[in-house]
């Protein structure tokens, strides 16, 4: 089963790959090969029983202390692995709904700050209905008796119109330290933010959202940034392009931006700074984009950023490692590159960021990093692999 990618400009490729097929009813893994790389001095990469073969692993989330294992695949469906065993019933099956040409599918979910409690999960998936086909939506489900398995159907929570290109999704629904609920957008697709998204306060593309979702409608934050213009003060940053995935980590906020022709970036900054401009597309990485010079003042820069030497295309950020099986990722941000699959960390201290590259992995086609109830990571791949970062 193919997965679109992303091309060495950046953007998924959209104009070749079919879109992903609907697949099975039931949650089904199937075969995969080995993964072909020799293992880090630092760690190894294991297939996760179970879920190992699962068609477009997108995902992968628990509540926190929770074993079970929740992976969404980007058709439409999010399935769970228990005591290394793959359940047949999906916990959701959306795939009717879900758009999937592009860089379109059911990209990421959330499990509620309270879910214990609550047993709320806000999924994020692309719609295909005619007439909104395109649009970003964030829906609420809530679990029925049955644990394994969500109510259906859901309630939106925000929709946001995208219906002029089929790439630039963004991708990434998450709560922040603070309790609101995060959310990324793409700039509205094409190239060179055609559009005009990504500088415009007005629009919520190209932006991280920020929003209190305790109950619904959702209300805007108080302390969210006041822009301009009346009426988008969800927007809690603005200036990104393409942050398919950011991470929270304590008091931090990494974000995973994917560039264009050049450069890729990772952000670094306080997790309640507001209203930071990350500078696309006035910027690409650490470089002005389209002119030799550029006006910097009041734009935030990435801590790091690669060029596309040697095949490298598109970030793919993960997490800050935080699990207890591996001491020497203690406190690392782990992230890789869709088209050379390697893995890298980062660490940030008071001179700037370090970066290491773990020399002989390779992961393949990572399409996300994941992280359990434990604050272990996972990386998903479209080689349909789902693999645990352990100790060596």
């Amino acid at each position: 089963m193919g997965i679109v990618l992303l091309s060495t400009a950046g953007c998924w490729n959209s104009d070749t790959m079919p879109a992903a097929p609907p697949g099975p009813m039931t949650c089904v893994a199937g075969s995969t090969t080995p993964l072909p790389s020799p293992q880090s001095t630092d760690f190894r990469l294991e297939a996760v029983a179970g879920a190992n073969g699962l068609p477009s692993p997108i995902d992968l989330q628990a509540p926190a202390g929770d074993a079970r294992l929740f992976i969404a695949e980007r058709a439409g469906r999010i399935c769970i692995a228990q005591n290394g065993v793959l359940l047949g019933t999906p916990f959701l099956d959306i795939s009717s709904r879900v758009y999937t040409d592009g860089e379109g599918g059911l990209l990421s979910f959330a499990f509620a700050p309270d879910y214990s409690t609550s047993g709320f999960v806000f999924v994020h998936f692309i719609d295909n209905i005619p007439g909104t086909t395109g649009d970003i939506v964030v829906e609420r489900f809530k679990v029925s008796s049955n644990p394994n398995v969500l109510q259906t159907p859901g309630t939106e929570v925000i929709r946001i119109p995208h219906r002029d290109a089929n790439n630039h999704y963004g991708g990434h629904v998450f709560f922040g330290p603070d309790g609101m609920l995060f959310l990324s957008t793409g700039d509205g697709g094409g190239s060179n933010n055609q559009f005009g998204h990504a500088q415009d306060a007005a629009s919520h593309l190209g932006k991280m959202l920020r929003i209190d979702v305790s109950s619904l409608p959702y209300a805007v934050p108080p302390d969210n940034p006041v822009w301009p213009v009346v009426g988008r003060n969800e927007n809690w940053a603005i200036g990104l392009r393409n942050p398919f995935r950011y991470a929270f980590d304590g008091s931090k906020l990494y974000i995973a931006d994917v560039g264009q022709g050049a450069r890729e970036e990772v952000d670094v900054v306080d997790a309640a700074a507001a209203g930071l401009n990350y500078g696309w597309s006035i910027m690409e990485g650490t470089q002005c984009f389209g002119a030799a010079t550029c006006t910097q003042t009041g734009l935030t820069l990435p801590v790091y950023d690669y060029d596309h030497g040697a095949g490298r295309c598109a970030i793919i950020g993960g997490y800050v490692y935080r699990g207890t099986a591996i001491s020497a990722l203690q406190g690392q941000y782990v992230f890789s590159d869709l088209c050379t699959g390697f893995v890298r960390t980062l660490s940030v201290g008071a001179g700037g960021a370090t970066v290491t590259e773990a020399p002989t992995v390779n992961v393949g086609t990572p399409l996300s990093f994941g992280q359990d109830g434990f604050g272990e990571i996972y990386v998903l791949t479209d080689e349909n692999r789902v693999l645990k970062f352990v100790k060596p």
